[in-house]
């Protein structure tokens, strides 16, 4: 297949999988695309691992080296809005988050490296359900993912809006966050809101909390060490003019280590509970961990740097960026195994496409770049596989 064909299908199987959305562990329309397609190929392809994930593996040679490369393959919940042929046809979900492109990155680098067949040992493509709930990894390891289908290594991609298009970057440790969700239930008394002396106002305690909770990241917290407290919802169950007597705030925290979390989970259950009791209002505090943080192994960001020098050169990669204090569920399969997970750019102000946001309705991936990312992973399992 010559670069134009090959370019056309890389665009034909994004824009198909863009057009077919589906959420969480719904992936069932996804997963018989990508059976299908990978079968085609020649591939042993085995499916159902996790709910929807699928396995496919590519052995050349006599090699006893496994490498995984992995892509995300749900949608979300939301109306896309953009005015291309391929929209969303089903309503209420769109590929906000670009995993249409990264399915047909991998789909790419499949099929570069089933004709070329220049490496020796084994190559396993794992399309993982439910990135965006941050349970789709768990599942799949659950169900045996690395006891069935044992890797070296694995690595992932994702895009980003805002960097130059087919630029790569990557960080040796923590490149993206933990998230860690919070609820804060606070019970006070209601009372007219004429009268506020006859009540224990949990407006004002729930205010004095999500002042308070910044000063753990401004007073608790190493500056050098990055996290961050985010309260995002603040409901109520009062009227215009009546004092409510309950509050609940939610939230999440980003971070990279278990101590951080814990240290977080900690002040913010004191901050609360003390604020709450000495306004004589009544607490609950919930923590749960969502996703945890995606920490690249340093042999492995080698590894990815030298195949995207081969690829973009030298002067389109950056070795060593800032971590993005997002949350990504590869970082689960980076718990287990050694691996690392690059960023490749979706395009900026100075090309004008791509550089719309991602779980934006009008954002959309960046086809010029699909090549350019297949072309990464065949290269990178040159390198780590060589004949």
């Amino acid at each position: 297949m010559n670069n134009e064909d090959f370019e056309k299908q890389l665009i034909e199987w994004r824009q198909y999988l863009h057009s077919h959305p589906e959420s969480a562990f719904e992936e069932r329309n996804t997963s018989e695309f990508l059976a299908k397609v990978l079968t085609d190929m020649g591939l042993e392809v085995h499916r159902n691992i996790g709910g929807t994930g699928i396995v496919a593996n590519l052995t050349v040679g006599d090699g006893k080296g496994i490498i995984g490369i992995r892509s995300d393959i749900d949608a979300i919940n939301l109306t896309e809005e953009g005015q291309h042929p391929y929209t969303s046809r089903n309503p209420g979900k769109m590929h906000a988050c670009g995993h249409d492109g990264h399915m047909a990155t991998v789909l790419g680098a499949a099929k570069l490296l089933t004709e070329r067949k220049n490496f020796n040992g084994t190559v396993r493509f794992i399309f993982q359900p439910a990135e965006e709930t941050g349970k789709g990894a768990f599942a799949m390891m659950k169900d045996g993912l690395f006891e069935r289908f044992p890797v070296d290594e694995i690595y992932g991609m994702h895009n980003m809006p805002g960097m130059p298009a087919g630029s790569i970057s990557t960080r040796a440790g923590g490149i993206m966050a933990s998230e860690d969700n919070f609820v804060i239930r606070i019970k006070g008394q209601g009372s007219h809101a004429s009268s506020p002396h006859m009540g224990k106002d949990p407006i004002v305690i729930a205010s004095e909390i999500v002042l308070a909770l910044q000063t753990i990241i401004s007073r608790n917290m190493n500056p050098n060490v990055p996290a961050v407290i985010s309260c995002t919802e603040f409901i109520t169950d009062g009227i215009r003019n009546a004092i409510p007597t309950n509050v609940v705030i939610k939230g999440d925290t980003r971070s990279y280590t278990p101590e951080v979390q814990k240290l977080l989970e900690e002040r913010m259950r004191t901050i609360s509970e003390g604020i709450c009791k000495i306004n004589g209002a009544e607490c609950q505090f919930e923590y749960t961990h969502e996703f945890a943080p995606t920490v690249n192994w340093a042999e492995c960001v080698d590894n990815a740097v030298r195949a995207a020098h081969n690829v973009v050169g030298e002067n389109k990669v950056d070795g060593n960026c800032q971590p993005w204090m997002a949350s990504e569920d590869f970082g689960a399969f980076l718990q287990k195994v050694p691996g690392c997970f690059v960023f490749i750019g979706n395009g900026d102000d100075s090309d004008g496409v791509g550089n719309v946001p991602l779980h934006n309705s009008r954002y959309d991936f960046n086809d010029k770049i699909l090549k350019i990312g297949a072309e990464y992973f065949a290269e990178l399992i040159k390198v780590r596989l060589p004949k």
